[in-house]
């Protein structure tokens, strides 16, 4: 798999991340991983971690989304969104690799 684009993350999903750094006593980035594993193969791993060497960084604000070298080419095109329904508030991926996901859009296959 080649890197054709970098992912990009949105507005909405910088500006809720650094709403919860604001709330938090040391502000962290954002880390979106791929893992083996869920329902459908593969499955997203996000949460406040710290810079690892290899990390692709995409900032705006001052607050940073990593994505580590092993994940990227899984997300290339992808955008890095914040959704906020009904159903529940969430980091989301639109990922143009996934050939199909599941109902919980955490898992997908390529």
């Amino acid at each position: 798999m080649e890197l054709a684009l970098p992912p990009k993350v949105t507005d909405r999903a910088f500006a809720r991340l650094a709403e919860i750094n604001a709330a938090a006593a040391e502000a962290k980035p954002l880390r979106v991983a791929v893992e083996g594993g869920g329902c459908s193969g593969f499955q997203y791993d996000i949460k406040l971690d710290s810079p690892a060497k290899g990390d692709l960084v995409l900032e705006k604000d001052g607050q940073k989304v990593l994505v580590d070298a092993v994940s990227l080419p899984f997300l290339a095109g992808a955008t890095i969104d914040f959704s906020d329904e009904l159903i529940g508030a969430r980091f989301v991926i639109d990922n143009p690799n996934a050939t199909s996901s599941c109902g919980c859009g955490t898992s997908f296959s390529i």
